[in-house]
Protein backbone atom coordinates (compact mmCIF):
# COMPACT_ATOMS: atom_id res chain seq x y z
CA UNK A 1 0.00 0.00 0.00
CA UNK A 2 1.21 3.87 -1.15
CA UNK A 3 2.28 5.55 1.86
CA UNK A 4 1.25 8.76 0.06
CA UNK A 5 -2.66 9.29 -1.58
CA UNK A 6 -3.01 11.90 -4.09
CA UNK A 7 -6.51 12.78 -2.80
CA UNK A 8 -8.96 12.39 -0.03
CA UNK A 9 -12.37 12.37 -0.16
CA UNK A 10 -14.00 12.90 3.13
CA UNK A 11 -17.80 12.43 3.61
CA UNK A 12 -20.94 12.13 6.02
CA UNK A 13 -21.27 8.43 4.58
CA UNK A 14 -19.03 6.14 2.05
CA UNK A 15 -21.73 3.67 1.39
CA UNK A 16 -18.86 0.96 -0.07
CA UNK A 17 -21.96 -1.53 -1.62
CA UNK A 18 -19.39 -4.37 -0.99
CA UNK A 19 -19.81 -5.45 1.90
CA UNK A 20 -24.00 -5.09 0.94
CA UNK A 21 -26.06 -2.44 2.83
CA UNK A 22 -22.99 -0.58 4.55
CA UNK A 23 -23.10 3.14 5.14
CA UNK A 24 -19.94 4.49 7.16
CA UNK A 25 -20.19 7.56 8.89
CA UNK A 26 -17.55 10.39 8.90
CA UNK A 27 -15.73 8.17 6.59
CA UNK A 28 -12.85 9.22 3.82
CA UNK A 29 -11.67 7.32 0.73
CA UNK A 30 -8.03 7.55 -0.03
CA UNK A 31 -6.99 7.72 -3.51
CA UNK A 32 -3.65 7.22 -5.63
CA UNK A 33 -3.79 8.27 -9.13
CA UNK A 34 -6.80 5.97 -10.58
CA UNK A 35 -7.08 3.82 -7.54
CA UNK A 36 -8.74 3.81 -4.39
CA UNK A 37 -6.10 3.19 -1.10
CA UNK A 38 -8.22 2.72 1.35
CA UNK A 39 -11.33 3.57 3.37
CA UNK A 40 -11.25 4.59 6.57
CA UNK A 41 -12.71 7.50 9.08
CA UNK A 42 -12.31 10.69 8.30
CA UNK A 43 -9.97 11.55 11.42
CA UNK A 44 -7.82 8.67 11.01
CA UNK A 45 -7.24 9.98 7.39
CA UNK A 46 -6.09 13.49 8.74
CA UNK A 47 -3.53 11.57 10.57
CA UNK A 48 -2.64 9.22 8.21
CA UNK A 49 -2.70 11.37 5.19
CA UNK A 50 -1.49 14.45 5.82
CA UNK A 51 -0.25 16.19 2.65
CA UNK A 52 -3.16 14.63 0.72
CA UNK A 53 -5.64 17.31 -1.41
CA UNK A 54 -8.86 17.06 0.39
CA UNK A 55 -12.42 17.13 -1.13
CA UNK A 56 -15.05 17.76 1.84
CA UNK A 57 -18.33 16.62 1.05
CA UNK A 58 -20.19 17.45 4.41
CA UNK A 59 -23.98 16.31 3.73
CA UNK A 60 -23.10 13.78 1.17
CA UNK A 61 -23.21 10.32 0.24
CA UNK A 62 -20.36 8.70 -1.08
CA UNK A 63 -21.00 6.04 -3.75
CA UNK A 64 -19.45 3.74 -6.36
CA UNK A 65 -20.45 5.09 -10.07
CA UNK A 66 -23.44 4.29 -11.43
CA UNK A 67 -23.34 1.11 -14.10
CA UNK A 68 -25.63 1.26 -17.06
CA UNK A 69 -25.77 -2.26 -18.13
CA UNK A 70 -27.72 -1.37 -21.56
CA UNK A 71 -27.94 1.68 -23.09
CA UNK A 72 -28.07 3.20 -26.89
CA UNK A 73 -26.53 6.27 -26.59
CA UNK A 74 -26.12 7.81 -29.92
CA UNK A 75 -30.10 7.60 -29.91
CA UNK A 76 -30.46 10.73 -27.30
CA UNK A 77 -30.68 12.76 -30.83
CA UNK A 78 -34.24 10.63 -30.80
CA UNK A 79 -35.65 11.50 -27.59
CA UNK A 80 -39.10 11.80 -28.36
CA UNK A 81 -38.79 10.74 -31.75
CA UNK A 82 -41.88 8.23 -31.58
CA UNK A 83 -43.64 8.05 -28.34
CA UNK A 84 -46.40 6.15 -26.78
CA UNK A 85 -46.27 3.17 -29.91
CA UNK A 86 -45.80 -0.20 -29.47
CA UNK A 87 -42.31 -1.88 -29.63
CA UNK A 88 -41.94 -3.34 -33.37
CA UNK A 89 -44.34 -0.20 -34.61
CA UNK A 90 -41.94 2.12 -32.92
CA UNK A 91 -39.07 0.33 -33.87
CA UNK A 92 -39.96 -0.69 -37.88
CA UNK A 93 -42.00 2.42 -38.60
CA UNK A 94 -40.37 4.99 -37.00
CA UNK A 95 -36.80 4.37 -35.70
CA UNK A 96 -35.51 1.99 -38.23
CA UNK A 97 -36.71 4.88 -41.37
CA UNK A 98 -34.96 7.86 -39.03
CA UNK A 99 -31.66 5.91 -38.82
CA UNK A 100 -31.33 4.79 -41.87
CA UNK A 101 -32.20 8.85 -43.08
CA UNK A 102 -29.53 10.04 -40.58
CA UNK A 103 -26.71 7.63 -39.29
CA UNK A 104 -23.02 8.19 -39.54
CA UNK A 105 -20.27 9.28 -37.45
CA UNK A 106 -21.36 12.32 -36.91
CA UNK A 107 -24.42 11.52 -35.49
CA UNK A 108 -22.94 8.88 -33.39
CA UNK A 109 -20.18 11.14 -32.03
CA UNK A 110 -22.73 14.06 -30.84
CA UNK A 111 -25.34 11.37 -29.52
CA UNK A 112 -22.98 9.64 -27.36
CA UNK A 113 -21.02 13.16 -26.40
CA UNK A 114 -24.85 14.21 -25.26
CA UNK A 115 -25.23 10.94 -23.50
CA UNK A 116 -21.76 11.43 -21.79
CA UNK A 117 -22.54 14.52 -20.47
CA UNK A 118 -26.52 13.62 -18.62
CA UNK A 119 -24.98 10.65 -17.47
CA UNK A 120 -22.05 12.05 -15.79
CA UNK A 121 -24.55 14.49 -14.66
CA UNK A 122 -26.96 11.85 -13.01
CA UNK A 123 -23.98 9.99 -11.07
CA UNK A 124 -23.15 7.19 -13.93
CA UNK A 125 -19.68 6.53 -14.91
CA UNK A 126 -19.61 2.88 -16.86
CA UNK A 127 -22.05 1.93 -19.48
CA UNK A 128 -22.48 -0.95 -21.82
CA UNK A 129 -23.12 0.22 -25.36
CA UNK A 130 -25.16 -0.93 -28.08
CA UNK A 131 -25.44 0.86 -31.55
CA UNK A 132 -23.43 1.04 -34.99
CA UNK A 133 -20.31 2.81 -35.51
CA UNK A 134 -18.50 1.05 -32.68
CA UNK A 135 -15.00 2.79 -33.58
CA UNK A 136 -16.78 6.50 -33.19
CA UNK A 137 -18.31 5.42 -29.88
CA UNK A 138 -15.05 3.76 -28.26
CA UNK A 139 -13.28 7.25 -29.20
CA UNK A 140 -15.61 9.52 -28.01
CA UNK A 141 -15.49 7.72 -24.86
CA UNK A 142 -11.71 7.65 -24.75
CA UNK A 143 -11.61 11.33 -25.56
CA UNK A 144 -14.30 12.36 -22.66
CA UNK A 145 -12.42 9.64 -20.39
CA UNK A 146 -15.97 8.03 -20.07
CA UNK A 147 -15.93 4.43 -19.11
CA UNK A 148 -17.81 2.23 -21.46
CA UNK A 149 -18.06 -1.33 -22.33
CA UNK A 150 -18.67 -0.65 -26.78
CA UNK A 151 -21.14 -3.32 -28.17
CA UNK A 152 -19.67 -4.54 -31.71
CA UNK A 153 -23.12 -4.50 -33.95
CA UNK A 154 -24.36 -7.50 -35.74
CA UNK A 155 -27.81 -7.59 -37.41
CA UNK A 156 -28.89 -9.21 -40.88
CA UNK A 157 -29.51 -6.15 -42.93
CA UNK A 158 -27.14 -3.83 -44.43
CA UNK A 159 -26.72 -0.58 -42.35
CA UNK A 160 -24.47 2.34 -42.55
CA UNK A 161 -21.98 0.75 -40.66
CA UNK A 162 -22.09 -2.58 -42.70
CA UNK A 163 -23.40 -3.84 -46.11
CA UNK A 164 -23.09 -7.61 -45.15
CA UNK A 165 -22.00 -10.21 -43.17
CA UNK A 166 -18.85 -10.86 -43.60
CA UNK A 167 -18.31 -6.77 -43.52
CA UNK A 168 -20.50 -7.01 -40.42
CA UNK A 169 -17.84 -9.58 -38.50
CA UNK A 170 -14.82 -8.04 -40.55
CA UNK A 171 -15.43 -4.39 -39.16
CA UNK A 172 -16.78 -5.42 -35.90
CA UNK A 173 -13.05 -7.44 -35.45
CA UNK A 174 -10.72 -4.46 -36.37
CA UNK A 175 -12.71 -2.69 -33.77
CA UNK A 176 -11.98 -5.21 -30.73
CA UNK A 177 -8.00 -5.14 -31.55
CA UNK A 178 -8.06 -1.16 -32.30
CA UNK A 179 -8.63 -0.77 -29.21
CA UNK A 180 -8.09 -3.61 -27.11
CA UNK A 181 -6.43 -3.06 -24.11
CA UNK A 182 -7.43 0.20 -23.46
CA UNK A 183 -7.89 0.96 -19.93
CA UNK A 184 -11.68 2.89 -20.03
CA UNK A 185 -13.15 1.17 -23.38
CA UNK A 186 -13.58 -2.68 -24.10
CA UNK A 187 -15.91 -4.58 -26.55
CA UNK A 188 -18.35 -6.86 -26.57
CA UNK A 189 -19.98 -8.49 -29.78
CA UNK A 190 -23.82 -7.57 -29.86
CA UNK A 191 -26.18 -9.36 -31.81
CA UNK A 192 -29.14 -6.99 -32.24
CA UNK A 193 -31.65 -10.18 -31.12
CA UNK A 194 -32.81 -13.07 -31.94
CA UNK A 195 -35.28 -11.82 -34.26
CA UNK A 196 -32.74 -10.29 -36.61
CA UNK A 197 -29.68 -12.70 -36.39
CA UNK A 198 -29.47 -15.83 -38.13
CA UNK A 199 -28.14 -18.96 -36.49
CA UNK A 200 -25.05 -18.94 -39.03
CA UNK A 201 -23.93 -15.42 -37.02
CA UNK A 202 -24.89 -16.58 -33.84
CA UNK A 203 -22.37 -19.76 -34.48
CA UNK A 204 -19.67 -17.27 -35.18
CA UNK A 205 -20.40 -14.97 -32.73
CA UNK A 206 -19.77 -17.68 -29.85
CA UNK A 207 -17.00 -18.95 -31.66
CA UNK A 208 -15.60 -15.28 -30.98
CA UNK A 209 -17.00 -15.11 -27.62
CA UNK A 210 -14.74 -18.15 -26.37
CA UNK A 211 -11.86 -17.10 -28.58
CA UNK A 212 -12.18 -13.74 -27.24
CA UNK A 213 -13.13 -14.05 -24.10
CA UNK A 214 -15.40 -10.93 -24.27
CA UNK A 215 -19.31 -10.96 -23.52
CA UNK A 216 -22.45 -11.14 -25.60
CA UNK A 217 -24.93 -8.30 -25.32
CA UNK A 218 -28.21 -9.57 -26.88
CA UNK A 219 -31.89 -8.28 -26.60
CA UNK A 220 -33.83 -11.34 -25.70
CA UNK A 221 -37.12 -12.38 -24.71
CA UNK A 222 -38.28 -8.15 -24.27
CA UNK A 223 -42.02 -9.47 -25.90
CA UNK A 224 -44.83 -11.91 -25.78
CA UNK A 225 -44.90 -11.25 -29.51
CA UNK A 226 -40.87 -12.03 -29.70
CA UNK A 227 -41.43 -15.79 -28.01
CA UNK A 228 -44.76 -16.10 -30.68
CA UNK A 229 -43.18 -15.63 -33.42
CA UNK A 230 -40.11 -17.77 -32.46
CA UNK A 231 -42.15 -20.56 -31.79
CA UNK A 232 -43.71 -20.59 -35.14
CA UNK A 233 -40.24 -19.63 -37.31
CA UNK A 234 -38.03 -22.31 -35.19
CA UNK A 235 -40.15 -24.23 -33.19
CA UNK A 236 -38.68 -23.37 -29.92
CA UNK A 237 -38.62 -20.04 -27.53
CA UNK A 238 -35.80 -17.74 -27.98
CA UNK A 239 -34.04 -18.34 -25.23
CA UNK A 240 -33.94 -22.12 -26.03
CA UNK A 241 -32.88 -21.55 -29.40
CA UNK A 242 -30.12 -19.42 -27.42
CA UNK A 243 -28.96 -22.49 -25.80
CA UNK A 244 -28.99 -24.73 -28.83
CA UNK A 245 -26.09 -22.23 -30.30
CA UNK A 246 -24.06 -22.36 -26.84
CA UNK A 247 -24.94 -19.22 -26.41
CA UNK A 248 -26.41 -19.37 -23.15
CA UNK A 249 -23.27 -19.26 -20.47
CA UNK A 250 -21.11 -16.74 -18.20
CA UNK A 251 -20.55 -14.41 -20.92
CA UNK A 252 -23.92 -13.48 -21.80
CA UNK A 253 -25.73 -10.37 -21.25
CA UNK A 254 -29.57 -11.24 -21.94
CA UNK A 255 -31.37 -7.68 -21.86
CA UNK A 256 -35.04 -7.42 -21.05
CA UNK A 257 -35.79 -10.68 -20.44
CA UNK A 258 -40.08 -9.74 -19.56
CA UNK A 259 -40.82 -13.58 -20.54
CA UNK A 260 -39.04 -15.97 -18.62
CA UNK A 261 -40.47 -19.58 -17.27
CA UNK A 262 -39.29 -21.07 -13.90
CA UNK A 263 -37.04 -23.71 -15.66
CA UNK A 264 -35.28 -20.83 -17.75
CA UNK A 265 -34.49 -18.82 -14.55
CA UNK A 266 -32.85 -21.89 -13.35
CA UNK A 267 -30.89 -22.06 -15.97
CA UNK A 268 -30.20 -18.66 -16.21
CA UNK A 269 -28.59 -19.54 -12.72
CA UNK A 270 -26.83 -22.66 -13.58
CA UNK A 271 -25.20 -21.28 -16.75
CA UNK A 272 -24.42 -17.83 -14.97
CA UNK A 273 -26.21 -15.63 -17.40
CA UNK A 274 -26.26 -12.04 -16.70
CA UNK A 275 -29.72 -10.26 -16.78
CA UNK A 276 -30.48 -6.51 -17.48
CA UNK A 277 -33.70 -4.88 -16.28
CA UNK A 278 -34.75 -2.20 -17.88
CA UNK A 279 -37.72 -1.47 -16.41
CA UNK A 280 -38.77 2.36 -17.29
CA UNK A 281 -38.02 1.11 -21.44
CA UNK A 282 -40.27 -1.82 -20.83
CA UNK A 283 -43.17 -0.38 -19.37
CA UNK A 284 -43.13 2.56 -21.64
CA UNK A 285 -43.69 0.19 -24.28
CA UNK A 286 -45.96 -2.30 -23.01
CA UNK A 287 -43.50 -4.93 -23.32
CA UNK A 288 -43.70 -7.06 -19.86
CA UNK A 289 -41.94 -7.21 -16.17
CA UNK A 290 -38.95 -8.61 -16.31
CA UNK A 291 -39.65 -11.29 -12.92
CA UNK A 292 -36.74 -9.28 -10.99
CA UNK A 293 -37.44 -11.12 -8.10
CA UNK A 294 -37.49 -14.59 -9.21
CA UNK A 295 -34.17 -13.88 -10.96
CA UNK A 296 -32.44 -12.69 -7.49
CA UNK A 297 -33.81 -15.45 -5.68
CA UNK A 298 -32.64 -18.25 -8.29
CA UNK A 299 -29.08 -16.30 -7.61
CA UNK A 300 -28.77 -14.47 -11.24
CA UNK A 301 -26.74 -11.81 -11.69
CA UNK A 302 -29.21 -9.32 -12.23
CA UNK A 303 -28.14 -5.68 -12.96
CA UNK A 304 -29.80 -2.29 -14.42
CA UNK A 305 -30.00 -0.18 -17.38
CA UNK A 306 -31.97 2.41 -18.81
CA UNK A 307 -32.19 1.29 -22.63
CA UNK A 308 -32.19 3.97 -24.77
CA UNK A 309 -33.74 7.78 -24.62
CA UNK A 310 -35.48 6.89 -27.64
CA UNK A 311 -37.74 4.60 -25.59
CA UNK A 312 -37.15 5.38 -21.94
CA UNK A 313 -36.66 8.94 -22.41
CA UNK A 314 -33.79 9.35 -20.36
CA UNK A 315 -30.42 8.12 -19.16
CA UNK A 316 -31.35 8.45 -15.45
CA UNK A 317 -30.20 5.67 -13.56
CA UNK A 318 -31.66 7.21 -10.00
CA UNK A 319 -35.03 7.01 -11.44
CA UNK A 320 -34.17 3.04 -12.97
CA UNK A 321 -33.25 1.68 -9.76
CA UNK A 322 -36.38 3.27 -7.91
CA UNK A 323 -38.55 1.98 -10.43
CA UNK A 324 -37.04 -1.81 -10.46
CA UNK A 325 -37.05 -1.60 -6.75
CA UNK A 326 -41.25 -0.40 -6.51
CA UNK A 327 -42.05 -2.54 -9.41
CA UNK A 328 -40.46 -6.23 -8.50
CA UNK A 329 -42.44 -5.28 -5.28
CA UNK A 330 -45.55 -5.07 -7.59
CA UNK A 331 -45.37 -7.72 -9.61
CA UNK A 332 -43.80 -10.74 -6.78
CA UNK A 333 -46.61 -8.92 -4.61
CA UNK A 334 -43.37 -8.71 -1.72
CA UNK A 335 -42.20 -5.46 -0.25
CA UNK A 336 -39.45 -7.10 0.59
CA UNK A 337 -38.61 -8.85 -2.40
CA UNK A 338 -36.46 -6.09 -4.18
CA UNK A 339 -34.85 -3.79 -0.93
CA UNK A 340 -32.84 -0.54 -1.08
CA UNK A 341 -29.59 -2.45 -0.85
CA UNK A 342 -30.40 -4.86 -3.23
CA UNK A 343 -31.37 -1.92 -5.91
CA UNK A 344 -27.85 0.30 -5.42
CA UNK A 345 -26.10 -3.25 -6.03
CA UNK A 346 -27.65 -4.00 -8.96
CA UNK A 347 -26.92 -0.68 -10.49
CA UNK A 348 -23.49 -0.73 -9.44
CA UNK A 349 -21.75 -4.31 -8.45
CA UNK A 350 -23.99 -6.02 -10.17
CA UNK A 351 -23.67 -4.48 -13.34
CA UNK A 352 -19.80 -4.23 -13.51
CA UNK A 353 -20.05 -7.85 -12.73
CA UNK A 354 -22.12 -8.30 -15.56
CA UNK A 355 -19.89 -6.04 -18.16
CA UNK A 356 -16.75 -8.34 -16.65
CA UNK A 357 -15.47 -5.97 -14.79
CA UNK A 358 -16.23 -6.56 -11.47
CA UNK A 359 -13.03 -6.78 -10.15
CA UNK A 360 -11.70 -3.28 -11.25
CA UNK A 361 -15.30 -1.44 -10.28
CA UNK A 362 -19.33 -1.35 -8.79
CA UNK A 363 -18.07 -1.05 -5.38
CA UNK A 364 -15.60 1.22 -3.10
CA UNK A 365 -12.41 -1.32 -1.89
CA UNK A 366 -9.21 -0.93 -1.93
CA UNK A 367 -6.86 -1.78 -5.47
CA UNK A 368 -10.39 -0.97 -7.19
CA UNK A 369 -10.47 1.90 -9.69
CA UNK A 370 -11.97 5.48 -8.21
CA UNK A 371 -14.71 6.01 -10.29
CA UNK A 372 -16.75 7.47 -7.28
CA UNK A 373 -20.35 9.62 -7.10
CA UNK A 374 -20.63 12.21 -4.08
CA UNK A 375 -24.72 12.56 -3.96
CA UNK A 376 -26.10 15.71 -1.44
CA UNK A 377 -28.27 14.38 0.75
CA UNK A 378 -28.11 17.41 2.93
CA UNK A 379 -31.05 19.20 0.56
CA UNK A 380 -34.88 19.25 1.70
CA UNK A 381 -35.70 16.44 -0.32
CA UNK A 382 -33.99 14.08 1.56
CA UNK A 383 -34.84 15.80 4.92
CA UNK A 384 -35.10 13.83 7.43
CA UNK A 385 -32.67 11.45 6.88
CA UNK A 386 -32.96 7.64 8.71
CA UNK A 387 -31.31 5.53 6.42
CA UNK A 388 -28.93 6.66 4.09
CA UNK A 389 -29.16 3.97 1.39
CA UNK A 390 -33.05 3.66 1.89
CA UNK A 391 -32.84 7.95 1.09
CA UNK A 392 -30.77 7.24 -2.20
CA UNK A 393 -33.09 4.56 -3.62
CA UNK A 394 -36.46 6.17 -2.79
CA UNK A 395 -36.00 10.08 -2.33
CA UNK A 396 -32.77 10.92 -4.07
CA UNK A 397 -33.00 13.07 -7.82
CA UNK A 398 -30.12 12.86 -10.38
CA UNK A 399 -29.96 16.48 -9.57
CA UNK A 400 -28.64 15.93 -6.36
CA UNK A 401 -25.23 14.84 -7.59
CA UNK A 402 -22.51 17.13 -6.60
CA UNK A 403 -19.34 15.44 -8.51
CA UNK A 404 -18.29 12.52 -10.29
CA UNK A 405 -14.59 11.22 -10.67
CA UNK A 406 -13.58 8.49 -13.24
CA UNK A 407 -10.61 6.55 -12.47
CA UNK A 408 -9.74 9.23 -10.19
CA UNK A 409 -10.41 11.99 -12.31
CA UNK A 410 -12.64 14.57 -11.65
CA UNK A 411 -15.73 15.06 -14.10
CA UNK A 412 -18.42 16.84 -12.13
CA UNK A 413 -17.62 19.87 -9.55
CA UNK A 414 -19.99 21.02 -7.54
CA UNK A 415 -22.71 20.24 -9.52
CA UNK A 416 -20.83 21.66 -12.90
CA UNK A 417 -19.61 19.70 -15.61
CA UNK A 418 -15.79 19.51 -15.90
CA UNK A 419 -14.41 20.20 -19.51
CA UNK A 420 -17.71 20.19 -21.39
CA UNK A 421 -19.12 22.51 -23.38
CA UNK A 422 -22.78 22.32 -22.79
CA UNK A 423 -24.04 25.13 -24.94
CA UNK A 424 -22.16 23.65 -27.72
CA UNK A 425 -24.01 20.16 -27.01
CA UNK A 426 -27.27 21.89 -26.86
CA UNK A 427 -26.93 23.69 -30.42
CA UNK A 428 -25.75 20.35 -32.11
CA UNK A 429 -28.65 18.81 -30.64
CA UNK A 430 -30.66 21.26 -31.81
CA UNK A 431 -29.79 20.62 -35.28
CA UNK A 432 -29.88 17.18 -35.26
CA UNK A 433 -33.75 17.81 -34.62
CA UNK A 434 -34.12 20.15 -37.27
CA UNK A 435 -32.63 17.59 -39.63
CA UNK A 436 -34.27 14.59 -38.50
CA UNK A 437 -37.12 16.18 -38.76
CA UNK A 438 -36.76 17.30 -42.04
CA UNK A 439 -36.49 14.19 -43.77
Amino acid sequence: MPHTVDQILQARWVIPVEPNGVALEHHAVALAGDTIVEVLPISAARDKYTNARRVDLPGHALIPGLVNAHTHNPMTLMRGLADDLPLMTWLQQHIWPAEARVMGPEFVRDGVELAIAEMLRGGTTCCNENYFFPDVQAATYLRHGFRAVVGLPFIEFPSAWAKSRDEYFDKNLAVHDEFKGEKLVSTSLAPHAPYTVADESFARIRVLSDQLDVPVHLHLHETAQEVEDSRKQHGVRPFARMQALGLVDERLIAVHMTQMTDAEIAACARAGVSVVHCPESNLKLASGFCPAAKLRGAGVNLAIGTDGCASNNDLDMFGELRTAALLAKGVANDASAFDAAFALRAATLNGAHALGLGDRIGSIEPGKQADLVAVNLAVLETQPLYNAVSQLVYATGRHQVSDVWIAGVRKVENGALCAIDTDALRDKASAWRARIMAT
